[in-house]
């Protein structure tokens, strides 16, 4: 037994000896041997090159029907009138008027909205001139909107107001409408 041992350590003390002389004079700054490299180089395609696998040819291939987007809200209104009085009826604003929830619509209303209705919303903004003067917020007409019609108004534009779904986010335009109501004396 012992004579089997002392054959073993001859055969692998020579192996190992050899072996650590490979691993330690191994020049640091070149790539070690790569065996599978088929993974390590796959061909990537660029995501508006054309790609002979997939279907259609295109590498960034179209979403699947019924799917949202991360992040994204889907909106489910159109655009005339009769979906704005729908939106009217069942949306209701998620947000109450709190003190910071005013003064991020105000802020956002500043921003977006006071050059065309005017910083107290009475329709005189700086750019009446150039335009049609938009709807005064002190009109009985535009104080019995409801919410939902509003946020409909601000997200899909109407007549001369373009849509402003891409420029502010749902969060804030809930909350510009909170600050419309304080304009137009409904909140404290």
């Amino acid at each position: 037994m012992i004579r089997t041992l002392q054959w073993i350590a001859v055969i692998l003390l020579p192996i190992v000896a050899i072996g650590g002389v490979c691993v330690l004079s191994r020049d640091v700054g070149v790539r070690n041997l790569e065996w599978p490299t088929q993974m390590a180089y796959s061909p990537a395609y660029l995501s508006q090159t054309a790609n002979p696998i997939l279907p259609y040819n295109l590498t960034q291939q179209p979403a699947v029907p019924g799917t949202v987007p991360r992040g994204f809200q889907p909106f489910y209104y159109g655009p005339d009138q009769a979906e704005a009085d729908r939106a009217g009826r069942k949306l209701t604003n998620p947000f109450v008027a709190t003190p910071e929830n005013l003064a991020r619509g105000q802020y956002v209303f500043t921003n977006y909205c006071a050059v065309c209705h005017g910083a107290t919303g009475a329709g005189d903004g700086p750019l009446v001139p150039k335009y049609p003067n938009p709807p005064s917020y002190q009109t009985e007409k535009s104080k019995g909107l409801p919410d939902g019609t509003m946020f409909h108004v601000i997200t899909l534009g109407r007549n001369n107001m373009p849509a402003h779904a891409a420029q502010v986010s749902a969060d804030d335009r809930w909350k510009v409408i909170l600050y419309i109501r304080k304009l137009q004396g409904k909140v404290n």
